[in-house]
């Protein structure tokens, strides 16, 4: 149940004099010391101000943004002033991974504290057993055929727990944990506010017929195309006109941060946590014209994209580019708007990926180099545990809290965020959490706790586990067809993973096959099972 009461603390000022007496001459004004002594005393008690209040929080969550792919991550070619002056004015992390190298289970691993080995949602379920859920029309005219498995009410998440300490709770942009009416809706799941998708797979447009608010619809004045569709038979691939049907008139990222600035608009009096989950830059490859032209001018002539999967494209670079571009532009215009409602001092600002870059929709992120140094193309990036599918990039700004220009080494994982927010909202983080708090690190304090692994794993793709354990990677891939060997890698020597050297560490391989079997219990979800790894 959603919980509106807004929690204030006071404090007492207390005044503490310590007359020190060297000498007797001193003691005739002891009286009157005892008299300020006390009359101060009085002022403290009528006079009780409140604490300062606890920090807002916005949580920008890009969607298959790569590592490389911010100036301040060294990218060359897209323009993101905006997130790289996020960068200089607090802390850039290296060693920051997500939750898993898809969409909807990284996304629960950070709203739960809980890795993929023991979380609920541990992969894309686009629950099929409804009916024809990739039939876009027949989504627009039943509902109950949107979204995601659903994330159960037994689970608590961030939001909730948020929520339930006095945080005006919101979600902007794309969802994935449960459909229309489940449990897994987002107001059913801690969010005061929602706007944006709750569909993962409505998010493949983002011209669509609609968004929700809260639980309803809000129709958006865009034509149904559904989204993957070649390119028109016969039609001239050279011919820009051609592509101008996938021109958005209601652009769905334009008008979710609307919302978003709307938000903060109405909730810069009290606390409050917003996810802002970014559709952006997942294809399909559709941005703001004026982003697109200066790209276009920047880059020249290129191929266009004929629309394999997803819409075709007259000019994919360029257009993919200008989606980040726009991102950051937005990400510009939140700050500005903190500051217009004077509460930016005051706001934590973490902004990172929830994957790596795709490989799909004409989106060229080898061009990119998207996720450098690691490697790019599939196989190495989305959808897979090599570092380009799961390193992503995280920036923490927070004005005089954080240090402006601060870089860390620490390595930390989305199933962290949750028991760090606890403390930076002073809540005690419930029991049973995989993460540790990095807020020392935040804070450039000497006690952060460090993990002695980081553990993931994929029932899709083939099936696949990973664990980070000091310089050591090992993973497994193709579980499903019966691989059961390890890949070991050491990443001081060999960051792009292309080395595999587990005949020469036979008990680290050991080491880490053990942590994979400890940490995987079967997923309550059948779809989510391994019978490889025992599983029934």
């Amino acid at each position: 149940m959603t919980n509106q009461i807004r929690h204030s603390s006071f404090v007492i000022r207390h005044y503490n004099i310590h007359p020190t007496f060297g000498n007797a001459m001193y003691l005739p004004n002891f009286r009157y010391l005892i008299s300020v002594f006390l009359l101060l005393q009085v002022m403290s008690c009528s006079d009780q101000q409140p604490a300062s209040p606890p920090p807002n929080i916005i949580y920008i969550l890009a969607d298959d943004l790569g590592y490389g792919e911010l100036g301040t991550y060294g990218q060359e070619k897209i323009e993101t002033p905006h997130i790289d002056a996020l960068a200089a004015g607090g802390m850039r992390f290296t060693q920051h991974y997500s939750g898993s190298p898809v969409c909807a289970p990284s996304r629960a691993v950070l709203l739960t504290g809980r890795h993929t080995g023991n979380a609920y949602i541990r992969g894309n379920n686009e629950w099929t057993e409804r009916g024809d859920v990739w039939n876009f029309e027949a989504m627009l005219a039943d509902s109950s055929l949107e979204g995601q498995w659903p994330l159960p009410d037994s689970i608590q998440t961030l939001a909730e727990l948020l929520q339930d300490n006095g945080y005006r709770t919101a979600l902007v942009g794309k969802w994935g944990l449960g459909a229309p009416g489940s449990e897994g809706a987002p107001n059913q799941q801690g969010f005061d506010f929602f706007f944006g998708y709750n569909c993962q797979r409505q998010a493949h447009s983002l011209s669509p017929t609609h968004l929700w608010q809260n639980d309803r619809r809000v129709m958006l004045q865009n034509e149904l195309i559904p989204p993957h569709q070649g390119f028109p038979e016969g039609a001239d691939p050279q011919d820009a006109a051609q592509y101008l049907r996938y021109k958005p008139r209601d652009y769905a990222p334009e008008v979710m941060h609307t919302a978003a600035l709307d938000f903060i608009d109405k909730n810069s009096d009290q606390p409050f946590f917003m996810l802002y989950a970014s559709p952006i830059p997942h294809v399909p490859l559709q941005a703001p014209d004026r982003w697109v032209k200066h790209y276009q001018q920047k880059f020249g002539p290129e191929k266009p994209y004929s629309g394999r999967s997803y819409f075709p494209n007259y000019t994919p670079r360029a257009t993919y580019a200008a989606m980040i571009s726009y991102l950051d532009e937005q990400v510009g215009e939140l700050v500005a708007a903190l500051k217009k409602q004077g509460v930016y001092e005051n706001t934590l600002i973490i902004f990172t990926s929830d994957n790596g870059p795709t490989y799909a929709g004409g989106a060229d992120t080898p061009f990119f180099d998207s996720a450098n140094p690691f490697r790019t193309e599939y196989g190495w990036a989305k959808g897979f545990f090599h570092e380009g599918g799961i390193r992503v990039p995280m920036i923490a700004s927070w004005p005089e809290k954080i240090q402006a220009g601060s870089e860390s080494h620490h390595i930390s994982v989305f199933y962290d965020v949750f028991p760090t927010l606890c403390d930076v909202a002073g809540i005690t983080a419930p029991a049973g959490l995989d993460g540790i708090s990095f807020l020392p690190t935040l804070l450039s304090r000497p006690n952060q706790a460090s993990h002695s692994f980081l553990y993931w794993e994929f029932p899709s793709y083939k099936g696949q586990q990973a664990v980070r354990m000091g310089k050591w990677k090992g993973i497994r891939k193709n579980i499903f067809d019966g691989n059961l060997k390890l890949a070991l890698y050491d990443l001081e020597k060999d960051i792009r993973e292309e080395n595999d050297i587990a005949d020469q560490y036979p008990q680290i391989v050991v080491q880490i096959e053990d942590i994979m079997r400890r940490e995987h219990a079967q997923a309550e979800v059948e779809q989510f099972r391994m019978t490889q790894l025992g599983d029934e």
